[in-house]
């Protein structure tokens, strides 16, 4: 059936049910990013990201520590130290094992900066209201900026995935 204008022509040319596309693919999302990636690649990614996570949230929680009870809001500082070296360590480990590129270690370093950049630029932002409707929530404004960093830890790697995948560590 299909809608007629005024003059008695139909408004659109009827689509036979073999040529119509289903609403939402049958893959779920799941698969279809799986599918982005070489085999094996993105479960080197993950295994990766969890020695990374454990070690990037521990550089965080070491360097918030030593420095909060120097200076206010100390976790800004705190964060900001772990990134630098929780960048480098993770770096190694996603050439060598994950993107298994060869040479290039400056170029690939400075685009993993780069990655890396973006994301701890977004957590700087979006630490101090998550710290804040963490202490809200909890009522505990010392352990806040421990369970912020780990809320955010969830999104920092998901991005770091595709931005180290496209940009750090590509192949020309």
């Amino acid at each position: 059936m299909s809608v007629m204008m005024g003059s008695g022509e139909p408004l659109a040319k009827p689509v036979p049910a073999s040529a119509r596309k289903p609403f939402c693919s049958a893959l779920p999302l799941s698969a279809k990013l799986l599918r982005l990636a070489p085999p094996g690649q993105f479960t080197r990614y993950m295994i990766v990201g969890l020695w990374n996570v454990g070690f990037g949230y521990a550089a965080y929680a070491f360097f918030t520590a030593i420095v909060s009870p120097h200076i206010p809001h100390g976790y800004l500082a705190g964060s900001l130290l772990a990134s630098l070296v929780s960048i480098t360590v993770a770096f190694f480990w996603y050439k060598w094992f994950v993107f298994k590129t060869r040479g290039n270690y400056w170029r690939e370093w400075i685009r993993a900066v780069s990655v890396y950049s973006t994301v701890v630029a977004l957590g700087l932002i979006l630490l101090p209201p998550t710290v804040f409707l963490v202490t809200q929530v909890t009522g505990n404004p010392k352990s806040a900026p421990y369970i912020a960093g780990a809320l955010l830890t969830v999104l920092n790697a998901g991005i770091c995935f595709f931005g180290h995948k496209k940009i750090s560590f590509r192949v020309a």
